[in-house]
């Protein structure tokens, strides 16, 4: 079980074969990497499932190679081993919360230097020697804008990054249009995900250099795709990110969900559509507080050192997540799969009365 979805194998991927599973969207989510939050947010996953699949399906007409197969009906999905095939979004019915994937080998690097004050050290050297059928332990994060809040600024300010990564010549300020994009990497299978460089990106995860050019490449295009799609319907994609994996011939696939406003920080007239919303909220209570403080004690076991609970998010804010979530996947892909949700215009405009942005 993931966070926010679970995942039900079909057939065990091996060096030799590719392995066959489905994702089971839920209504949970995840803030600040603490998992599992007290509240649902009803269809979100619906929304997520339908999202992805719209944007994986116009990737594969671009003949990116990705893992997906298709939605599961619903009624098929609660008996996974027996259900009808994976079917395209305009060939059902009903709203979908399942999609079947191709499954690449994880294989988790180990923790070799634990240091309270320091954080950890891993050791990655297993992907020089497997070559095949794998996830690549990185997540490739584009960023259109630096919005308030981004981590960039934190790193520039640590020492971390220089404008000149960016591609500046002067300190970039807040809400910021980076052209051309920044293509970021970070970690992917430690506890805490950390921003790396790209020569220990590259490093890390046992590419060739023009297997590493591949990856921008298709990053970039991924980009350009959802800017376009959200672009129809008033959103700005500010950043996202992406995952890959090797296939058993070593090609490149594109592999989790991509697109949503779980993986996307989208706005709309400057108004987060995202995650984004749970956050503002998270952010002002005494458990975000502690979760920080935590953090900088022990990067891999602060979770355990946090004593209090997330609380419950107001009861109406998580009613218009939920119709966020709907809204976008009914207005990305042209279809009414949500019944009477409103526009994202009126949704956002009662958000920020809620939390006061």
């Amino acid at each position: 079980m993931g966070s926010v979805k679970d995942l039900t194998i079909l057939e065990m991927p091996d060096k030799e074969k590719i392995g066959r599973g489905r994702f089971s969207f839920s209504d949970r989510y995840s803030v600040f990497d603490w998992g599992k939050m007290p509240d649902d947010i009803c269809n979100k996953g619906a929304a997520l499932c339908i999202i992805s699949a719209y944007l994986l399906e116009k990737l594969e007409e671009m003949g990116i190679r990705t893992h997906y197969l298709g939605v599961v009906e619903n009624d098929a999905a609660k008996n996974a081993k027996k259900a009808k095939k994976a079917k395209k979004l305009d060939e059902i019915e009903t709203i979908p919360s399942c999609m079947e994937v191709k499954l690449v080998r994880v294989i988790k690097p180990q923790l070799i230097e634990p240091s309270p004050n320091q954080g950890s050290c891993y050791d990655y050297s297993y992907y020089n020697n497997e070559q095949t059928n794998l996830l690549i332990p990185l997540e490739a994060i584009y960023r259109n804008y630096l919005p308030d809040g981004s981590s960039v600024f934190k790193r520039l300010k640590n020492g971390q990054l220089t404008k000149e990564d960016l591609g500046l010549t002067i300190d970039p300020v807040s809400g910021q249009k980076l052209d051309p994009p920044m293509l970021d990497f970070s970690t992917k299978l430690e506890p805490i995900d950390r921003y790396i460089s790209r020569e220990e990106a590259k490093g890390i995860s046992g590419l060739l250099e023009d297997e590493f050019c591949e990856i921008l490449r298709i990053t970039g295009a991924i980009n350009k795709l959802i800017s376009e799609e959200a672009g129809r319907i008033g959103l700005v994609n500010e950043d996202g990110k992406v995952e890959f994996g090797l296939d058993t011939d070593r090609r490149l696939i594109l592999v989790d969900v991509l697109g949503t406003p779980d993986e996307c920080r989208f706005t709309f007239n400057g108004l987060p559509v995202s995650k984004e919303v749970a956050r503002i909220f998270y952010r002002k209570t005494a458990w975000f507080q502690d979760v920080e403080k935590a953090k900088k004690v022990n990067s891999t076991l602060w979770k355990e050192m946090v004593i209090t609970s997330p609380p419950p998010l107001p009861s109406r804010l998580c009613e218009l997540i939920s119709m966020l979530y709907q809204s976008v996947a009914n207005e990305m892909t042209g279809r009414m799969w949500f019944k009477e949700i409103p526009g994202l215009n009126e949704i956002l405009w009662e958000i920020s009365l809620v939390v006061g942005e």
